[in-house]
Formats: C-alpha cells, structure tokens, sequence
C-alpha cells in the first residue's frame, strides 16, 4: 500500500512538474462543443510551420493558431478550405507557377475552396479571401471566434476541412514580386497568394486550447509557444510514470 501511495505522488508531481492542469478549463459538461487541431507543414520550401486549435460550438468557431517561418512583416492570407479531399498535397507537388511553384488553385482538389476566412477583423467569409490588410503579418498568435456557415461546420466534423496559410517570398528578397501574377487575383504578384502551409483538420487529442500568447490576432511574435509538442512531451513523461507505477505494483506482488 505504501509503494503504490508512493508511486501515485510520483505520478502527481511529475505531471505537475511538466505543466499538466495549467490549461484552460475544460469544456463544461453537457457542451456541445467539438475540438480539433491543425498540424501546419511547409509547401512551396516555405519553411513554415504551426498549429491550428478550433473549437466548434453550435455556429461559433474559435480559432487559436502558431505559426513560424512565415515571411515577416508581410501580410499571410489565412483560411479554412472546405469541398476537396480533406487533405493537403504532397509537399513536392509541383504547380504552374515560376519553376514549377505550386499557386493555390493547382492543389484546389486536394483542400478544396475557402469556406471561412480567418482575418482579424471585419468579414470572414469566402468572399473576404483576400482581404490583404485583415491578415495577420509574419508570425505569431492569431486568436478568433468568429461565425462559420453550416457547410464550414459539417466539414470540420466530417473531416474534410483544412487549414491552409499564404504567402510565399519564392526568391527570396523579403518581399511579395515577381512577374507572375496570382491565380486568384491578377492584380497581386503569386507570391502573395502561393500556399505556404497546410493543415488537415482532425479531431483533436487535447480537451483544452492553449493559453498565453497574443490573443489580437494581429500578427505580432510575442507569446508564442508551441503548445502541441509541449502537450506530446507531457503525454509520453506521463505514460513513462504510469508505466513505472504499474511496473513496481507487480514487484510488489511478485515479492509477496
């Protein structure tokens, strides 16, 4: 009884230790809340990176994402694409952009069309695609809830939305140019528009969002943590203790 009373203050005190129960609350029960993650990979050789937290409650979705690498002090069109696949592409797929750079509507059957516009303020429906000065500007932490239409919520449960964020600075001078023009509007350079990262949309593994950060949505670097890989690293310290506590009760009862 003393080993296993032990074992389980072991357990306690390392979850504690490497942050378990300092998330937000936990949705209340009888909520008919769904929750869901992104996880953002690079297209294009963009180098970014990130994830995508949502929470779906009756028509209002609150959006929580991280992302890195993005080109800084450019504005990052951001959106959740519905009607396709429910998947990103491969992230060597080749486009019909310059060199073969893959432009948003060459990858359109894999995640489909935009379904909801994650801008941090004003409109967020399809036709606010392109609302270049609503979008958040290089990294951060962008932070919304905001009204998604019933296309937009069937497809998160279903699982056939996905996360998708522009911009791509293909040559590198740290500025959207180029003499080719967007596919989704020719008045921008592709640069502007290309994808840069891609996230399916999946039930999420976490009963929580993330606290901390910037919670304007405007763009700014300041508060950015990378909660999933933090949440994985607790999860597998966790399994390591639950492991050990099961581990000595067979001893114990071996030794009897």
């Amino acid at each position: 009884m003393r080993k296993t009373m032990k074992s389980i203050s072991l357990m306690a005190a390392t979850m504690a230790a490497v942050g378990f129960g300092a998330t937000a609350p936990a949705l209340a029960e009888g909520s008919d809340a769904h929750s869901y993650q992104a996880d953002l990979t690079e297209l294009n050789d963009s180098g970014a990176s990130g994830t995508a937290w949502l929470t779906l409650d009756g028509d209002q979705l609150t959006v929580k994402m991280d992302t890195k690498g993005l080109l800084d002090g450019s504005p990052h069109a951001q959106h959740i694409h519905i009607g396709g696949k429910g998947e990103c592409p491969d992230p060597n797929m080749k486009g019909s952009g310059e060199d073969g750079a893959l432009q948003t509507s060459d990858a359109a059957e894999y995640y489909g069309m935009i379904g909801a516009s994650l801008t941090t303020k004003g409109g967020t429906g399809p036709d606010n695609g392109l609302d270049v000065e609503n979008f958040p500007t290089g990294d951060g932490h962008y932070e919304r809830t905001i009204k998604v239409s019933d296309d937009v919520a069937s497809s998160l449960k279903d699982g056939k939305a996905v996360v998708v964020v522009h911009g791509v600075d293909h040559n590198g001078n740290g500025k959207y140019d180029g003499d080719t023009k967007s596919d989704l509007d020719p008045s921008l350079p592709s640069e502007a528009t290309d994808p840069a990262a891609c996230g399916a949309v999946t039930v999420s593994q976490m009963s929580d969002m993330p606290q901390g950060g910037v919670e304007t949505g405007d763009g700014t670097t300041a508060g950015i943590e990378d909660a999933g890989l933090l949440a994985a690293g607790g999860a597998l310290v966790t399994a390591g203790v639950v492991g050990a506590v099961v581990s000595r009760r067979r001893s114990a009862r071996t030794e009897k």
